[in-house]
């Protein structure tokens, strides 16, 4: 496996969910739209506009619980929203979480760093992944007195990639309902790790 790490131009994507538990299912879907409007027009500030912003899809369902007898008894209703967000001066992380947490969206579900050259250095990482796999093969073989001829076979490949922001490898869910989040400032190392993992089986030739 060949590990490609270097600074790259960046960007962020911030996935975000709001939820709402009301006595209907309208007043739930308003509560969730209200919040999700608040945080569309604060955007500006960020320099994001709608073509970076995804957030059209809206779900609605009823939420039940076991009371006495195990009887199941209507809450309310439950609406929820799921957001995605880029952002592309990765500067602006922190104080966009910040924001959307003031409007009271519920979650940062996941952050992602981004490159606009990522099939590149993917192909990159992939090209030096399959000479490393010559050369470990040629230096196995030569020792043992002989020498690697054609591929019999290749396996599965993967590419992955790694956005680090500073300390942490990646930000978990972060949400109003639990409090001032425990993390913070520590997001801002523009720092992406691509790497690629190939097996390959030689046919030897035998000195």
């Amino acid at each position: 496996m060949q590990n490609l790490t270097m600074g790259v131009s960046v960007y962020t994507v911030v996935y975000l969910e709001v939820e709402s538990l009301k006595a209907s299912s309208a007043e739930a879907k308003n509560d969730v739209d209200d919040r999700v409007n608040k945080l569309l027009l604060g955007l500006g500030k960020f320099n994001v506009d709608e073509k970076n912003v995804s957030a059209s899809s809206i779900s609605t369902a009823p939420e039940y619980s076991f009371g006495d007898n195990e009887k199941r008894v209507l809450d309310g209703y439950r609406a929820s929203r799921n957001l995605k967000v880029t952002l592309n001066n990765l500067e602006q992380l922190n104080a966009f979480m910040d924001f959307a947490l003031s409007v009271q969206l519920d979650e940062i579900t996941r952050v992602e760093l981004k490159s606009s050259k990522e099939a590149e250095l993917k192909n990159e990482a992939r090209a030096l992944a399959v000479a490393d796999a010559k050369e470990r093969g040629s230096l196995l073989a030569n020792a043992f007195g002989a020498t690697i001829g054609k591929i019999y076979s290749i396996g599965s490949s993967t590419d992955d990639s790694i956005g680090r922001y500073g300390a942490n490898n990646g930000i978990e869910r972060i949400g109003s309902r639990m409090g001032k989040p425990q993390v913070t400032g520590q997001y801002l190392q523009e720092n992406m790790v691509f790497s690629a993992s190939i097996s390959v089986v030689f046919d030897l030739d035998v000195k």
